[in-house]
């Protein structure tokens, strides 16, 4: 017999689908049938797998050890080669990320330039494998962490747009923050620089069409300027523009998202006639030419402050209503003549 109590990371699940995710080498039907003969039983009674687990949970498995470790195909221990890749994307980009706020359920990381939120390809290092070196690291998860909830990012920054990313701690962080950015009460703001003096203080709004071949997208102004063949994919988006600060003949920006699409921002801005300094897939081939003499070498955007929604959910109590924020970039104040 196995006992198994629910921890925090796999609390708001379905019994059915953790054991899916538990007994990844079982058929559904043998699962469901173990739960109708009460081989497995949650907290001591008889379950269907429709129920929804809490943490302090018992889980109970009336398998023989053989066949229990030929179910889970020996989950709970991890390769050295496993817990390396994890080990060295921590030392990799320990010096590329840093840690803005950390609670149970979430942590807040501020990347730079150049580090991908998720991988792209099987060599890729990203976000993902840094936050799971950290927290090896620093021993909130061990070695034989659970394979039935992984941490992760909740959402994505371009690999060339630096700031804040969230990340899943916890199933109920994860969904937590999923719930939040996709209800749109997460505010989330970013800065810019554009080329030129420009005063602008407006909500500009409009259709975004991706081209996933050239990944790259197309801003309508109206509805009735889609192409026919596209009106099927185009997204409405919603972003404001604001200006902070005119300094050394450039414009820092900032942008409240409203809609979170690719490339929105920078989309938006080169719509409007304003692409940002260094954007090579929107911007200008001369201006991005002339301030690569000076460092910049991608799009000038960063994600700088997260205002998180109130809430009467006491797992999240600490960050109801927080607001984060992180300084202007090195480089855009160098951009700016500050340095």
């Amino acid at each position: 017999m196995v006992l198994l109590e629910i921890g925090e990371k796999d609390a708001q699940q379905r019994l059915d689908k953790y054991l899916k995710r538990l007994l990844k080498y079982a058929p559904d039907s043998l699962i469901y049938k173990q739960l109708r003969k009460k081989n497995i039983v949650l907290n001591g009674k008889k379950a269907d797998g429709g129920e929804k687990l809490e943490k302090g949970d018992t889980v109970k498995i009336f398998f023989a050890d053989e066949t229990y470790q030929k179910l889970t195909g020996a989950a709970h221990t991890r390769s050295d080669d496993d817990i390396k890749q994890y080990t060295d994307a921590y030392d990799r980009l320990k010096n590329d990320i840093s840690v803005v706020y950390e609670n149970e359920h979430i942590l807040v990381a501020d990347k730079q330039v150049g580090v991908l939120s998720q991988k792209a390809g099987k060599d890729d290092v990203s976000v993902n494998e840094w936050l799971i070196g950290h927290l090896l690291n620093n021993k909130s998860i061990d070695r034989d962490f659970s394979g039935m909830f992984r941490p992760s990012v909740c959402n994505r920054l371009d690999r060339n747009t630096s700031g804040m990313i969230i990340c899943g701690k916890t199933l109920a962080g994860s969904r937590y923050m999923s719930e939040i950015i996709r209800d749109r009460t997460l505010e989330k703001y970013y800065y810019c620089i554009i080329n030129g003096s420009v005063d602008i203080d407006r909500r500009v709004t409009g259709y975004h069409y991706k081209d996933r071949d050239a990944n790259k997208v197309e801003i309508y102004t109206d509805a009735d300027e889609i192409p026919y063949d596209r009106k099927d994919d185009a997204d409405f988006i919603d972003t404001y523009f604001k200006t902070v600060r005119i300094n050394s003949g450039v414009t820092l920006v900032e942008a409240k998202i409203y809609t979170g699409r690719a490339h929105q921002i920078r989309a938006h801005l080169a719509s409007l006639g304003h692409p940002i300094i260094g954007d090579a897939k929107y911007g200008d081939a001369d201006i991005n030419k002339a301030y690569k003499k000076i460092g910049v070498h991608s799009q000038l955007l960063h994600s700088h402050k997260l205002v998180f929604p109130d809430t009467t959910d006491e797992r999240f109590a600490d960050i109801s209503g927080l607001v984060l924020e992180t300084g202007i970039p090195p480089l855009f104040r160098k951009v700016m003549g500050d340095e």
